[in-house]
């Protein structure tokens, strides 16, 4: 079941993406007057197709990893004479490159819209307050302290940890001084310069809380069992759901973390419980059952899951806005996740960020299929970020990608005359050598992180 509800979202996403890719070459083409023979979500076998009154194919196929508009073009095959104007190569350099930029505008404009809609009908965020700081790393040489609140990031401001996490990652690979603005338990708000020496540079799973030495706040989790499962240790033992574990092998225990450290270094090893249910206090025999982790280590677990407290309100933070000001708002949104996906480019293919970060259709995969889990809004907002993920990579100036095409205009636009089909076939298989290398390492890299 997980697994389709992973295909499902996966699918969910890219169709919405290239859907809307494609309808922004689809869109202005038809105002360019060329004639599309064939508007197709997705490569391979049909599912369904359909043709609109101006003869127009659409196709929805089985593999939707991608899409296409196919237009009336006398390059590719002979057009009938009286069909000649509707040629996609007989339209103005300007109009071509009108007809080529429309899908990744399209994303673009996508992404705002969705941040709209989340700005718009409003959010709650976790205030950014540090719960922990490690001794001698970068926080605390700066001063951090636990209860500050992160109020800005370099004037950026942080009213959630997404922004300070953004905020953070935004500055990879980087040496230099970082201004952060905060505010202490009793109101009182301070400027700290946080000194940043390569930061995260080439780290394959980058965390830049733990690499700053802090820890978010988080409430305390009591030690009580909301779920149990079948067949566990848990189970065998007795324990049932609303169960408070007391202690230990009579040592007290205040918080499931303590529970956690007492179970997971004890695998196969007889505890004695002391638990409280219904008011009335009952031991229980438990053996936890082993599982080796990735680095070899064996930890004991028992099958049972914590019941979650629910957070304080003075530590939720309200995001709505109304119409006009979340319209700006989702602007600059995009603005500032375009920007940090530019940037994160131009340190991956400095060394800076290591190439381990990129991410192909499994982790969307998975991605999408959590956010859905999450909640409406962290899968629009995904969605957000994946379209403008996509507009960014059709824009890079590779052959074969829309910009690579772009650049071919702009070339003929300066020139006066287009550039040779011999160049352009040289520069097409050279851009699909690239295209098809950083798929294969996206890809390759996905199964990495699915091991």
């Amino acid at each position: 079941m997980e697994f389709i509800q992973t295909l499902a979202a996966l699918a969910v996403t890219l169709g919405v993406l290239i859907t809307f890719h494609e309808y922004g070459h689809y869109w202005v083409a038809r105002r360019c007057g060329v004639k599309v023979l064939r508007f197709s979500v997705g490569f391979g076998r049909p599912l369904l197709r359909w043709h609109n009154k101006e003869g127009t194919e659409f196709v929805l196929a089985a593999i939707p990893l991608g899409g296409y508009v196919k237009m009336l073009d006398e390059r590719e095959g002979d057009v009938p004479p009286e069909l000649a104007e509707q040629s996609f190569n007989r339209k103005t350099v300007g109009q071509r490159f009108a007809i080529v930029a429309a899908g990744p505008l399209a994303n673009f404009l996508l992404a705002i819209f969705a941040y709209w809609l989340v700005f718009v009908i409003g959010t709650q965020v976790v205030a950014p307050i540090i719960g922990q700081v490690e001794e001698n790393s970068p926080a605390a040489v700066a001063g951090l302290q636990a209860g500050d609140e992160l109020l800005s990031i370099d004037g950026r401001a942080t009213p959630g940890w997404q922004a300070v996490g953004l905020a953070l990652l935004s500055r990879m690979g980087e040496s230099r001084h970082l201004a952060i603005e905060v505010r202490d338990e009793f109101g009182q708000q301070r400027q700290l310069t946080l000194e940043l020496d390569r930061f995260l540079a080439g780290q394959t799973d980058p965390d830049p809380f733990t690499s700053l030495g802090i820890r978010p706040w988080r409430p305390e989790v009591q030690p009580i069992l909301a779920t149990i499962q079948s067949g566990g240790a848990a189970a065998q033992a007795g324990l049932r759901p609303g169960d408070r574990i007391l202690q230990v092998n009579q040592q007290p225990i205040s918080s499931w973390a303590e529970l956690v450290d007492w179970l997971q270094g004890h695998p196969e090893t007889a505890l004695t419980l002391k638990l409280e249910r219904d008011g009335f206090e009952q031991e229980r025999r438990i053996i936890p059952a082993a599982r080796t982790l990735e680095t070899g280590q064996q930890v004991g677990f028992i099958g049972a899951g914590v019941e979650m407290p629910s957070w304080p309100e003075e530590r939720l933070r309200e995001q709505r806005f109304g119409p006009f000001e979340a319209s700006w708002r989702a602007v600059q949104k995009t603005g500032e996740m375009s920007q940090l996906t530019l940037v994160s480019i131009g340190k991956m293919i400095s060394g800076l960020i290591s190439p381990t970060n990129l991410s192909g259709p499994i982790t969307i995969a998975r991605v999408a299929n959590d956010s859905v889990k999450s909640g409406w809004e962290s899968f629009i907002t995904f969605l957000a970020y994946v379209s403008i993920s996509l507009a960014i990579l059709n824009l890079l100036p590779i052959p074969v990608l829309d910009g690579g095409h772009l650049l071919f205009y702009a070339i003929e636009a300066v020139r006066g005359k287009p550039v040779s089909e011999q160049a352009q076939a040289v520069a097409t298989r050279f851009g699909l050598a690239i295209l098809g290398s950083l798929m294969l390492m996206a890809f390759y890299f996905d199964l990495l992180r699915l091991g």
